[in-house]
């Protein structure tokens, strides 16, 4: 039996990553401030990892795999100074906002990274996870994995990106739905499922990899349409230039007042990276309409018409389709 330490393991991925460990027959022990449970099977260690004895109740034992996904430099350096000695194997949770620039469509794991932050400095996160991805590398070599994940998806997604649209599609029935341009736009996502399997993975077989967790590149316009068909919409599509979005005060990717997952146009390569290593190391993607079932059903359960993270109001909307009209 495998012994798994998760930094964290209540939270949406880490959660999904322990019950995945504990599924596959590993004792898994969760390191995580308290407040959520972790998931049944699994050990919870209460610990503040902002303390200097964060790792005490952890780091006297062996561990065939620690998983870390925290975006806090301070925290990782200090977790792979106090586990490298006792860890087979660690893989880290970066993300594809490790890169410097997002202006080449294709880019692999070898495109520059940001210049990791540096204690003091202002937090940036694209820095913070070049930081951390640095002391991983540091401290545990070719015994890590790291691994880059783009837009994670799927049900129980606490961002409410990209579930905003097969809910909004599915709220509104034949009645018309807001969207950026459509054309020459991208989007590119990892459903969170997936992505849990393959950490569990790289776990398991010890690998030394670098891989953008992500999948295929996909028309914005693909998406949409997959999204509608999902939610049974039948209502028209109303289109505004991203200059009239932004006088309007609409904001890009996510947060209120979005349209979540829209992209400016000048960032070509940030929807478009290879997931070539990813596959050749095994990561599968399952099919598009499965996720967004799975994602619909968990909107409907939470009500379509629920206040949300990211995305506009339905009430918003239907302002912002008047000032068109």
């Amino acid at each position: 039996m495998m012994n798994v330490l998760v930094l964290g393991g209540t939270g949406w991925l880490s959660g999904r990553v322990a019950r995945a460990w504990v599924d596959a027959g590993a004792h898994v022990t969760c390191l995580a401030r308290g407040g959520r449970p972790a998931p049944d099977g699994a050990e919870l260690v209460v610990a503040d990892r902002g303390e200097p004895d964060a790792y005490a109740a952890v780091a006297g034992r062996e561990w065939d795999e620690v998983v870390e996904i925290s975006s806090t430099p301070e925290h990782v350096a200090s977790a792979v100074v106090a586990l490298a000695p006792v860890a087979r194997h660690l893989t880290y949770v970066s993300s594809l906002s490790v890169y410097a620039t997002n202006d080449v469509v294709g880019a692999a794991e070898d495109a520059a990274l940001s210049e990791p932050l540096r204690p003091g400095e202002e937090y940036d996160y694209s820095r913070a996870k070049a930081a951390a991805e640095a002391s991983v590398v540091h401290h545990l070599g070719d015994r890590a994995a790291i691994v880059r994940p783009g837009l994670i998806v799927g049900p129980d997604d606490p961002t409410d990106r990209f579930g905003y649209w097969v809910a909004r599609f599915a709220l509104v029935g034949d009645r018309p739905v807001l969207t950026p341009t459509l054309d020459d736009r991208m989007t590119q996502v990892i459903d969170v499922d997936d992505l849990a399997a393959f950490l569990v993975a790289c776990g398991a077989d010890g690998r030394s990899v670098v891989a953008n967790a992500i999948g295929d590149p996909l028309p914005f316009r693909t998406f949409i349409d997959a999204a509608r068909e999902v939610a049974g919409h039948g209502g028209e599509l109303v289109t505004a230039d991203d200059a009239w979005l932004v006088a309007h005060d609409v904001q890009h990717w996510m947060g209120p007042r979005s349209l979540p997952l829209w992209l400016p146009a000048d960032m070509p390569g940030f929807a478009t990276r290879s997931n070539a290593a990813y596959r050749a190391a095994g990561g599968l993607l399952r099919a598009l309409d499965d996720t967004l079932r799975r994602t619909l059903a968990d909107e409907r359960a939470r009500g379509l018409d629920r206040e949300r993270r990211s995305g506009l109001t339905r009430a918003e909307e239907l302002a912002l389709l008047g000032e068109m009209s």
